[in-house]
């Protein structure tokens, strides 16, 4: 500022060449003439540092598109540029829509993004496999357990029960579960059963009640009713979360936008599941089906659920052992354990190429090897023989 006077000083006196007076202020002619005439107009505050911000900005986006950006994201706190553009393109496709990167940028105008959101780069998301249609594989896994408002003590809380389809990412269901125990899980899953028919198989991890880690077999209650519905149970490696990596994900995107208010009771809960769940299916942009919803994607299964399980059958070779109270059978005299959730259910027993070795088989499941030398019952996972005997329906 003071050096602008001193120029503007001399500069006013008569005679004065401009050029050279320019030139020893360090200048150039333009902004000498500038500060002469910014000095007789305002006088010495018209000298002052003035903002280079343009008066008038032609690309800026339109007021009320921004307010409807505003809009949708105050209905999704948690959906970033991508998922708003996606969206207002399918609720108004006759207006226009800013890119996302300019939505992203009225965000942080009006503070609506965390530091984490502005990151300039992240890592891409590993590449996973995805089955090539729907209900050839569901996830399912517990999200954990919330606290319920209706019980402050702790008496009662929420266990939400999460199934997803593999192919579409369409949320099958969202349960509000009292508990994790067999009877609950099992009477959620007949429920989306009569609704979505059945998927071939189900992965889930090796926690009860999906799996047991103790005992011969990984095998519970819950996974011999799926076995004899004709569902394939699969668990996922112990201690990798990442087998299920689609439910895992789902699980962040449930505690974002469908966790963060508190919950009454469990009838409250499911009604905060449904309506997200809605929201999630056929509203939010999914950004690994191309910023479509997963319910375009997803239609119910052919396989209709049978009220009255079918009979388990073997081929008239096979040699049949129906299992005793706490998962016993006998072979040749001598007593062996497969497991209390096979407990009245029939059994095959068939050679191996091992000798003294047997396959033991639950429907068309090679579930353990029983071992006539050592008197013991092992997990398949470690025999490596390959089975001679196969059912014959297969």
């Amino acid at each position: 500022m003071s050096l602008r006077l001193a120029f503007v000083a001399q500069a006013s006196q008569p005679d004065v060449n401009l050029s050279a007076l320019c030139a020893q202020f360090g200048i150039s002619r333009p902004t000498g003439y500038k500060w002469v005439a910014r000095a007789q107009q305002a006088g010495s505050a018209g000298l002052a540092e003035r903002s280079r911000r343009p008066t008038t900005s032609p690309t800026r986006t339109a007021a009320a598109l921004e307010q409807r950006v505003l809009a949708l994201r105050a209905q999704h706190p948690a959906w970033g540029g991508r998922k708003l553009r996606a969206r207002l393109q399918v609720l108004a496709p006759d207006q226009p829509v800013p890119a996302a990167s300019t939505i992203t940028a009225i965000l942080q105008r009006h503070g609506l993004l965390a530091p984490a959101d502005r990151a300039p780069h992240r890592r891409p998301p590993p590449q996973r496999f995805t089955y090539a249609a729907p209900n050839e594989l569901w996830q399912m896994d517990f999200q954990g357990h919330l606290p319920l408002t209706a019980h402050p003590g702790g008496g009662q809380r929420c266990h939400p029960l999460t199934v997803l389809d593999d192919h579409s990412r369409f949320a099958v269901g969202v349960l509000a579960c009292a508990n994790e125990q067999h009877a609950t899980v099992q009477a959620a899953l007949t429920t989306l059963f009569r609704t979505y028919g059945l998927p071939r198989r189900i992965l889930c991890d090796h926690g009860a009640p999906w799996g047991s880690a103790g005992g011969p077999t990984p095998w519970t209650r819950l996974s011999v009713w799926l076995v004899r519905l004709g569902v394939t149970v699969r668990h996922g490696r112990p201690r990798h979360p990442q087998t299920q990596g689609k439910d895992e994900r789902f699980h962040r995107t449930l505690r974002a936008e469908a966790l963060a208010q508190p919950l009454h009771d469990l009838t409250h809960a499911q009604a905060v599941f449904d309506t997200w769940r809605q929201v999630y299916n056929t509203e939010r942009p999914h950004e690994a089906l191309g910023l479509t919803v997963p319910a375009r994607h997803y239609t119910p299964s052919p396989r209709p659920f049978p009220e009255t399980l079918p009979p388990v059958e073997y081929a008239a070779s096979a040699t049949v052992r129906k299992v005793q109270q706490e998962g016993w059978i006998s072979w040749q005299g001598q007593a062996y354990h497969v497991g209390g959730a096979f407990v009245g259910q029939p059994i095959a027993l068939a050679p191996t190429d091992v000798d003294g070795m047997l396959a033991v088989y639950f429907a068309d499941h090679w579930i353990a090897s029983l071992d006539t030398r050592s008197h013991g019952v092992y997990p398949v996972s470690k025999q490596r023989s390959v089975v001679n005997y196969v059912p014959e329906h297969l």
